[in-house]
This record gives C-alpha cells, sequence and structure tokens, in this order.
C-alpha cells in the first residue's frame, strides 16, 4: 500500500491478525529497510500475541535517500501515514516504533498520532564517538512509555534507565541487533501487549 507524503509516497507493509488487539507501526533506521532483523523478528512475535503490524518504509528511503533530512518534515510525514493506517482502527490501540532514527521519529510523533507506547530499538542516544550530543530529550519527551532495547556494543550509546519506561540491553549486540534478532522479538510481543 501507498500513502502520499509532502515528501513522496510512503510504503506500507501490513500483516494483519485474525482479531486484532493492537497495532504495531515499525520503521527502519536512516540508511535501512523494514527488512532488517529485529524488524521482522518483532513482526513475527507481535503478530503471535495478536497485533496487527504494519511496517513503514518512509518516504525519503521510498525516493531512494539515506539520510531522512529534516526531522520536522520526516515527522510531518510520518503523521500522514499513521492517520491513514488509523482510519477504520479507532478501536484498536497504537504502539508505533522503529530502530534507530526510526526509533527517534516514533518517540517524537508519541502523543501527536495518539500513540499508547513507542518501541525503540537500538535507539541512536547520539553520534558515535560524540556523547556530547545527546538525544536522550527525545526519549524523555516522548510522553508515552517507551520500551527502549539496545545492544550493550552499541557505538551509539546506551540510553539511561530513568529516560524510558523500561530499558533492556543485550549483552553481545551491536546497533544492528542481529545477533539474537529473536529475542528482541520476545522481548517486545511481551511489553507492548499490556497496552492491547
Amino acid at each position: 500500500m501507498q500513502v502520499m507524503t509532502p515528501r513522496g509516497p510512503a510504503l506500507v507493509e501490513l500483516d494483519e491478525a485474525a482479531d486484532p488487539r493492537l497495532l504495531l507501526v515499525l520503521t527502519h533506521g536512516s540508511a535501512g529497510t523494514v527488512d532488517a532483523p529485529d524488524l521482522l523478528a518483532v513482526r513475527d512475535a507481535a503478530l503471535a500475541a495478536g497485533a496487527s503490524v504494519a511496517r513503514v518504509t518512509q518516504a525519503f528511503r521510498a525516493a531512494g535517500a539515506r539520510a531522512p533530512g529534516s526531522a520536522v518534515k520526516q515527522d510531518e510525514a510520518w503523521e500522514i501515514v499513521l492517520r491513514e493506517l488509523r482510519a477504520g482502527r479507532s478501536g484498536v490501540p497504537l504502539v508505533q516504533g522503529g530502530r534507530s532514527n526510526g526509533a527517534r521519529v516514533a518517540c517524537r510523533t508519541a502523543k501527536a498520532v495518539g500513540a499508547a507506547a513507542v518501541v525503540a530499538l537500538a535507539f541512536p542516544l547520539h553520534p558515535p564517538g560524540r556523547p556530547e550530543r545527546s538525544r536522550a530529550e527525545e526519549l524523555r519527551g516522548a510522553g508515552v512509555d517507551v520500551l527502549v532495547v539496545n545492544g550493550d556494543r552499541d557505538p551509539f550509546g546506551i540510553p539511561d534507565a530513568a529516560d524510558a519506561a523500561r530499558l533492556v540491553v543485550l549483552p553481545g549486540e551491536n546497533h544492528d541487533l542481529k545477533r539474537d534478532p529473536a529475542r528482541v522479538g520476545e522481548v517486545v510481543a511481551e511489553w507492548i501487549m499490556r497496552y492491547a
């Protein structure tokens, strides 16, 4: 499915549960895709738990860009996609999230789109080697509960537990969270269903 935004079309891959208890909307990192191992594992675990799952390729990636550009424009496009996905599903709770840059978008827009919670996979706390450029305020400013799942070897840093409703740090994992994606899926599915 395509959703037109001011930045061009966003692409949505929707896996519907038979009787959905929740809608989980996920997106990729800056240069990644919705087929990242952790996103696929989260999709599978959430579907098994009774959630419908939408994976969104944001307009900038659909257009071939590797960087999202302006956060304001990225968030505006994201909110349009979420309005489209929520149409006809108003009775189903929404949890949104993503990996890396996608986690940042989910945090920044959570209140605007009416999300019950956010899933932040590999939240990029700061650029590698630049801890003084913290993005912790995006976590704190989400206005809803945020689950953060990071690896203990992530060069983008690990958020403080006080900045999220729950922080899970997986040993041996890097920023890509691909060492044990099934574990990432289990952690997320168990946590999100409390909002169903």
